[in-house]
């Protein structure tokens, strides 16, 4: 439930609000409308009755929360939200740029892609130190000295780290030396991890499950900010459908979706989505175009020599050239008055 307060509302008469719903065992969260505030009710609404918070002073009416997941619905949160990630702020109209190899591999590999990834506008170096693979025999990351690497490369750029957290037990080394902290999809529904990284309050990169629906995905959000933490961006990095020309299905619907459900930023993977470094130029072309908030690519110094996904991965030639691209079609949105904000 959300409490609508009237826009000449004072802050007592918000208080008061705050102190009957917490009176009664519930939390409150107030957030800033556009013209009013808004007080949200989280708990079991039944434990208190509507008609008393509308008596209250201030108080111009309440709205019953239809969806499952609360904190991250746009009824409950109708402003959208903006992520801060140490100065980088994901969701204010700019496109972010995340990117860099699939994995860690060395510190030499790693300090070159970052070079190239921040010469081409990024500001986000991924990479993987940890790394789920489906088969048990295929490179499973650095683990702690790719950490290292990780860290060690933004000393030198000044990029902000991004990173794979794969078990509840490395969330509080990784948390260390990541400045954000990424659940796969692999993980997206691990209710204990969620949790973790929930409680960790470390900003959260959640990407969708391979066969997630768009409720099952929000959800997983919801358990992360349950936990108190609410900087979470979304990532659609596509899904597994019938298809086998590429390796997932790229679901910009997503995008727009989102963009109507919750107030999350949400970023777009074309690396992943389609499993083939042709596709990315267009699918990121397309990502930006349906209004998201940045874009998360595979980069490596050279593919062909890659231990992971190097099918997928921009060279540093096109990747200067997806990202210039991409940064055209932000920019001529955003002047032509037609970027994506709200569905």
């Amino acid at each position: 439930m959300i409490v609508i307060m009237n826009p000449d509302a004072s802050n007592k008469e918000v208080h008061a609000v705050v102190d009957a719903i917490e009176s009664v065992g519930l939390k409150a969260k107030v957030m800033e409308g556009t013209e009013q505030k808004i007080v949200g009710l989280i708990g079991d609404k039944r434990n208190i009755d509507s008609s008393s918070l509308e008596a209250l002073p201030g108080v111009d009416h309440t709205v019953a929360i239809s969806k499952s997941y609360k904190l991250a619905s746009r009824e409950f949160h109708p402003q959208s939200s903006v992520v801060d990630v140490d100065g980088v702020k994901i969701g204010d109209g700019n496109i972010v740029i995340m990117a860099g190899p699939c994995a860690v591999e060395s510190l030499d590999q790693l300090l070159e892609a970052a070079k190239i990834v921040k010469a081409g506008g990024a500001q986000f170096l991924r990479g993987g130190a940890y790394k789920p693979r489906t088969s048990p025999y295929s490179f499973q990351g650095l683990k702690g000295e790719g950490l290292k690497y990780l860290a060690e490369a933004r000393n030198q750029t000044g990029l902000k780290v991004v990173t794979e957290v794969t078990a509840v037990e490395d969330v509080e080394s990784i948390s260390h030396y990541a400045d954000m902290l990424q659940v796969g999809a692999r993980n997206m529904q691990n209710f204990r991890l969620l949790k973790e990284v929930g409680q960790s309050k470390k900003p959260v990169l959640l990407k969708r499950g391979l066969a997630a629906t768009l409720e099952e995905w929000l959800n997983a959000a919801e358990y992360i900010m349950k936990e108190g933490n609410n900087d979470v961006v979304l990532c659609e990095r596509g899904i597994r459908t019938y298809e086998t020309y590429t390796r997932n299905t790229l679901d910009m619907s997503a995008v727009a979706a989102v963009k109507h459900l919750s107030h999350l930023p949400i970023i777009v993977d074309p690396s992943h989505g389609t499993g083939k470094w042709r596709m990315v130029r267009p699918m990121a072309f397309a990502a930006t175009a349906a209004g998201a908030d940045g874009l998360m690519m595979e980069v490596h110094p050279d593919p062909s020599k890659a231990l992971s996904d190097g099918q997928q991965s921009l060279t540093p030639e096109n990747y200067m050239e997806v990202s210039d691209g991409v940064h055209k079609i932000a920019k001529f949105m955003k002047e032509a008055g037609i970027a994506i904000t709200t569905l």
